[in-house]
């Protein structure tokens, strides 16, 4: 791997006597595009906060950027930019007022420079002298990360920043974050869509504060070694419990007009979908496993260490 943006291990967080992020490592080379990805109360947030010096650590080690991840705290928040799940700026500002606002907490030397850069970078111009709070999903998730690359950082921190954009937005979004990573800046990016876990050059998994899977999106699906039937044709909405239910399958998914039948027994898999095999109204295929389908049997395989426990989620 090429130098390491970060590079951490053993990162423990707990709360109320239990762990919201337990014993991660994560490692992502710098310019590289890293896709955080678990369902919601997995660690995601917990971790970038504890990535960008916000929350300290009970237990771990390592790097972010070279710098201690313990002692280095103040000196890694200068270099980093986090875009956090709700829109954070003041919505009584304008666009304009927001990023000089942020580039005098960073105490840039040649402010206004640096606002104007801002407002070019990401097509603000003609709007800098609009009210953050009338802006659109799509709008104000661009001010957000043109606040985050005021200051020029060499870390993006991104947690779910898509997250109620149209796809117009977010395809937007994502170019832009492929042409930061060219010029060798790193991202790190929860998100819960899997066409853009798609974009990331790496992801990472975590449920229940571990990491369950890791690699490039080829990776993954290779290792997680599953078996995938499409099942097709009339009435397939009364199939699904009973699928689900099946000795030796994993996961049930609808995909368009058809189902996917996923698990790591061929046998098992083949018992399940005997019966649907002679319904002549019903198409069972075989079918490439996708990320969906792995990351929905990750989760029916890893059992919850709070079920029961009357634990929330962080």
């Amino acid at each position: 791997m090429s130098e390491l943006a970060i590079d951490v291990t053993g990162l423990t967080k707990r709360y109320g006597g239990r762990s919201v992020v337990d014993d991660l490592r994560l490692q992502v080379g710098a310019g590289r595009i890293c896709g955080f990805l678990g369902p919601n109360g997995s660690g995601k947030t917990t971790t970038i906060r504890m990535l960008c010096g916000l929350l300290t650590p009970d237990a771990g080690q390592g790097r972010c950027l070279g710098l201690d991840i313990l002692r280095d705290a103040a000196a890694i928040k200068r270099q980093v930019g986090y875009m956090t799940q709700r829109f954070g700026l003041y919505e009584d500002l304008s666009i304009r007022e927001n990023l000089d606002f942020v580039a005098r907490l960073f105490q840039l030397p040649d402010r206004r420079a640096a606002v104007a850069q801002a407002l070019e970078r990401l097509g603000l111009v003609e709007r800098q002298r609009q009210l953050a709070g009338t802006l659109s999903g799509g709008w104000k998730q661009r001010l957000a990360l043109a606040a985050c690359l005021i200051h020029e950082p060499r870390l993006l921190l991104l947690d779910e920043p898509t997250a109620g954009v149209d796809p117009k937005a977010r395809r937007e979004f994502w170019d832009e974050i492929h042409r930061l990573a060219a010029r060798g800046i790193t991202v790190l990016v929860s998100t819960h869509y899997m066409d853009e876990a798609e974009r990331c050059h790496e992801l990472v998994y975590i449920a229940y504060g571990r990491v369950l899977a890791r690699g490039t999106e080829r990776e993954i699906i290779e290792q997680s070694g599953l078996h995938v039937w499409s099942v097709q044709g009339e009435g397939m909405e009364a199939l699904v419990e009973p699928l689900k239910a099946a000795p030796g399958v994993l996961s049930v998914a609808a995909f368009g007009n058809a189902v996917h039948v996923a698990g790591q027994d061929p046998a098992l898999l083949d018992a399940a979908l005997e019966d649907l095999r002679a319904r002549p109204q019903l198409q069972v295929q075989p079918a490439r496993a996708n990320l969906e389908d792995v990351f929905i049997s990750l989760i029916a395989r890893t059992p919850d260490p709070f079920a029961g426990t009357g634990a929330g989620r962080a």
